[in-house]
């Protein structure tokens, strides 16, 4: 029992090391103005029924204090009102356009098609890709150039604060910004030229139009599930900088309404998010459940375990203050978080490797 102790005291110190990193130093976007709004900014949306979220971003767009935007949105062969409600808006204010997806091309995935056929048609220096489910507040874009310039990044992305509507799915959503703040330094993102300290959420990219033709844009992770991680690493393999930040309250996602959305979502990004083999990621989540859930069973058969546990809770306080979460929530369904952060795993693993992922109606 010894052995375990140190094997485990060891590891959460490593990960609690990192947590008080994320706490001092992790980039977060913070309300700035900007002297001038020379540069045309394309807000690019793909949407694809998206009647309940749409309306709500193009409220915060039109509102925007940074007035320099092209606001694109591509209807991917919705079934619902999303392009009723867009043309609605496009009558309001003369830069919101409104475009017909084509239909999915074979070699393709649906998100990563939409936002290709979004870049063919900005006019704009810079490209903002956000997803219909978010929400910004009225200095967000202006806030968020103004990082993208002082910092000289060609690529900037952002964590929003997720809004979790309830109890179920406070049991999966809060595990993307743990494991996002105890595994990475987030300013490493930016710091290091490792491409191993690489993070971006498709939720809200910021990017060049120069560098995003380098890289190649869509067409380069055309069929990757996890498109916005793979951009970021072309993004560093090309010697480019990037930056990535937690939303605050300027940029917020509601993700998930219910358990069983939430699941499958994540299911949807956990395994190819890594990037690693099967071997190699079943090897991870045995790990994730022996560092941060075993201490909280063992506690109870020897005190000495007290110290680790207390770690763990000293870090979930720290990440859900980071993120916007309700920290008594998350401190006391932690081993439920624990249990479904593995099956969640197995589920992502098993439906990747078997071919049988499907999000919005769509095969993966």
């Amino acid at each position: 029992m010894d052995v375990v102790f140190t094997i485990l005291l060891v590891s959460n110190s490593i990960f609690f090391l990192i947590v008080i990193y994320n706490l001092l130093f992790a980039p977060r976007v913070k309300l700035f103005s900007l002297e001038n709004q020379s540069e045309k900014i394309s807000v690019l949306i793909p949407a694809r029924d998206e009647e309940k979220n749409i309306t709500t971003l193009l409220n915060n767009l039109i509102n925007q204090s940074y007035k320099n935007l092209e606001i694109i949105v591509l209807d991917d062969n919705s079934t619902d009102n999303t392009q009723k409600i867009v043309k609605s808006f496009s009558v309001l204010d003369n830069r919101i356009h409104l475009i017909n997806g084509e239909k999915l091309q074979k070699g393709w995935l649906g998100k990563n098609f939409a936002c290709h056929q979004l870049s063919q048609k900005a006019n704009g220096d810079i490209f903002l890709f956000l997803d219909a489910d978010v929400s910004i507040n009225e200095n967000s874009i202006e806030s968020v150039l103004k990082i993208f310039k002082e910092k000289k990044v060609n690529m900037l992305s952002i964590f929003p604060t997720q809004i979790i509507p309830n109890i179920s799915t406070y049991l999966i959503t809060p595990m993307m910004n743990w494991i996002l703040l105890t595994f990475l330094p987030l300013l490493k993102v930016y710091t290091s030229t490792n491409k191993s300290f690489v993070a971006a959420n498709g939720q809200f990219i910021m990017i060049d139009k120069e560098t995003y033709l380098k890289i190649g844009g869509h067409v380069s992770v055309k069929n990757k599930i996890v498109e916005d991680m793979e951009l970021a690493r072309k993004v560093k393999e090309g010697k480019f900088k990037i930056i990535t930040l937690l939303g605050n309250n300027f940029v917020k996602c509601k993700m998930y309404s219910k358990l069983d959305e939430a699941f499958n979502g994540f299911s949807k990004n956990f395994y190819a998010g890594f990037n690693i083999s099967t071997v190699m990621f079943s090897l991870l989540l045995i790990f994730i459940q022996s560092v941060f859930m075993l201490p909280t069973i063992l506690v109870l058969f020897e005190i000495k375990f007290i110290t680790i546990v207390f770690m763990i809770i000293i870090s979930r306080i720290i990440i859900s203050h980071l993120s916007n979460q309700n920290i008594f929530l998350n401190v006391l369904l932690h081993p439920f978080q624990m249990v479904a952060v593995f099956l969640v795993g197995i589920n992502s693993m098993m439906t990747n490797s078997l071919g049988k992922l499907e999000w919005k109606g769509r095969k993966l």
